[in-house]
């Protein structure tokens, strides 16, 4: 995976992404000489989302088809959500 300084970026702007994604579909940004982001093109983008999305309906497939899953009013769902504990303690 090609790599864009900071400092590249920067200087050159969205010429400095167009070089690093020629040929590929994803790029690091370097801030301080450490790996901080990724840019991709949007094509790609659409891509990985496409797939999580897909994941995610695999996953609620197997919840139901495992019954895991719960019926009931919005406020029946509220009272079970609020009887749970808190994370945070």
């Amino acid at each position: 995976m090609t790599t864009i300084s900071a400092n590249e970026l920067k200087t050159k702007g969205v010429a400095a992404i167009e070089a690093a994604l020629a040929g590929q579909s994803e790029a690091m940004v370097s801030v301080r000489g450490r790996d901080r982001f990724v840019v991709m093109d949007l094509e790609h983008y659409h891509y990985l989302r496409e797939c999580e999305l897909e994941a995610a309906l695999a996953q609620s497939r197997t919840d139901l088809a495992a019954g895991r899953f719960a019926e009931g009013t919005v406020e029946e769902h509220m009272r079970r959500i609020d009887s749970l504990p808190d994370p945070a303690e």
